[in-house]
C-alpha cells in the first residue's frame, strides 16, 4: 500500500512538472489576446517588453509598479517611442532611471 502512494505522488508531481515546463527555445513572457492604445504615465511604469515572437498577437508589454501588465499595440507609435525610451534609459543600469518608475502602487485595485 505504501509503494502504491508513493508511486502514485511521484507520478502527480512528475505530470505536475512536465505540465508547468515551457516547450524549449519559447520565452515565458506572456501573450496577449488583445491590445489597447490607452497610454500609462511613465511614473507608473516598472517594465517594459515585447511579447513573445511566437505569440499570435504582436504587443508590447507594460508592467506597472503594481505589478499590473498591460498589453499595448505595437503599432502604436507612442508605444514604440515608450519601449525606446524605456530601454535606452534602462542600458546601463539595472532599474529604469526617471521619469519611469517614480511612483508608488498605491491602491492595488484601482486601474492604471
Amino acid at each position: 500500500m505504501k509503494t502504491l502512494l508513493t508511486f502514485a505522488l511521484l507520478a502527480l508531481i512528475c505530470l505536475l512538472h512536465h505540465i508547468s515546463a515551457v516547450a524549449p527555445g519559447f520565452d515565458k513572457q506572456l501573450c496577449c489576446e488583445k491590445v489597447t492604445k490607452i497610454p500609462v504615465p511613465r511614473a507608473k511604469i516598472q517594465n517594459v517588453a515585447r511579447s513573445n515572437s511566437k505569440c499570435q498577437v504582436t504587443s508590447i508589454i507594460v508592467t506597472t509598479v503594481c505589478d499590473v501588465q498591460i498589453c499595448i499595440d505595437d503599432s502604436w507609435r507612442w508605444a514604440q517611442k515608450l519601449l525606446a525610451d524605456f530601454e535606452k534609459s534602462n542600458a546601463n543600469t539595472t532599474s529604469p532611471s526617471s521619469p519611469f518608475n517614480r511612483s508608488p502602487c498605491g491602491n492595488k485595485t484601482s486601474k492604471v
